[in-house]
């Protein structure tokens, strides 16, 4: 991430390093990775997996959708009731998500097309699937700061999974390189890096349901990330964290229920 008209925050040698420093977010960031590891030690992982799995991604598509405006009950979507395009749209990057994982640390720029293209059906023109071209930035700025977002990506291996996630979403957030679906995509691309850097393999915590709950506090933080400065980056990474722990939570109910049949 960087300022707005101004130079990198953190130099290109060690990115993400200099954002552990910043007041709370390495403690908030271990707290969430707490949350993460109780809530993947559950013992429906064991027993009901594969329904657990689908439970808690609809979750994660219905919130996901909701933040966007379109909220609907999760037994209306689970029945195939609801045609709303964004919520189709988030239902099928959460449900291509772990097979996209495979590939987001060696391609990100061609995955966050096809995230996209997911998303985006029945909201963008043909044309304009998988092609930045809805940014209100200049679409220089907009090519630079994708191609430094996939060299985090494709990088930053020692980089803490949590942050990683929350320095994608974010940035996705900041530039909205799409004409439409932009907020679902940013939040599926963050799904993806907790799964390919092996925190969440499964995709089981419901970090989207987080960031529904606090949701005020998501735009703010996400405005306030979009200014690139310490104090905004430092909101936005302890909302983040924060949104995972209650996700984890949220996991965690879900898993509740599935065992309780």
């Amino acid at each position: 991430m960087r300022q707005t008209g101004s130079v990198p925050l953190v130099t290109e040698a060690d990115p993400l390093a200099p954002l552990l420093d910043l007041e709370g977010v390495s403690d908030a960031l271990a707290e969430a990775r707490a949350a993460v590891d109780d809530a993947l030690r559950h013992r429906a992982l064991r027993r009901q997996g594969g329904p657990l799995a689908a439970e808690t991604a609809l979750r994660a598509a219905q919130a996901s959708a909701a933040l966007e405006g379109h909220d609907y009950p999760a037994d209306e979507i689970r029945g195939g009731a609801v045609t709303d395009p964004v919520v189709q749209g988030a239902l099928r990057v959460t449900e291509a998500a772990p097979r996209l994982a495979d590939s987001w640390g060696r391609a990100p720029s061609q995955v966050l097309a096809r995230l996209h293209v997911l998303a985006a059906r029945g909201l963008a023109s043909d044309p304009d699937l998988g092609r930045p071209s809805g940014s209100h930035l200049p679409a220089s700025e907009v090519s630079a700061r994708l191609d430094g977002l996939a060299r985090l990506v494709a990088g930053s291996a020692d980089a803490p999974a949590l942050l990683l996630a929350a320095v994608v979403h974010g940035e996705l957030l900041a530039v909205r390189p799409f004409a439409a679906a932009n907020g679902v995509v940013a939040r599926a691309a963050a799904r993806l890096t907790l799964i390919d850097r092996g925190l969440d393999p499964r995709a089981l915590i419901v970090v989207e349901a987080g960031h529904l709950e606090r949701q005020p506090e998501y735009t703010g933080a996400a405005g306030a990330c979009a200014t690139g400065t310490p104090d905004g980056l430092r909101s936005w990474l302890k909302h983040y964290a924060a949104a995972v722990v209650i996700g984890a939570g949220e996991t965690v109910s879900i898993a509740d229920r599935v065992l309780a049949g």
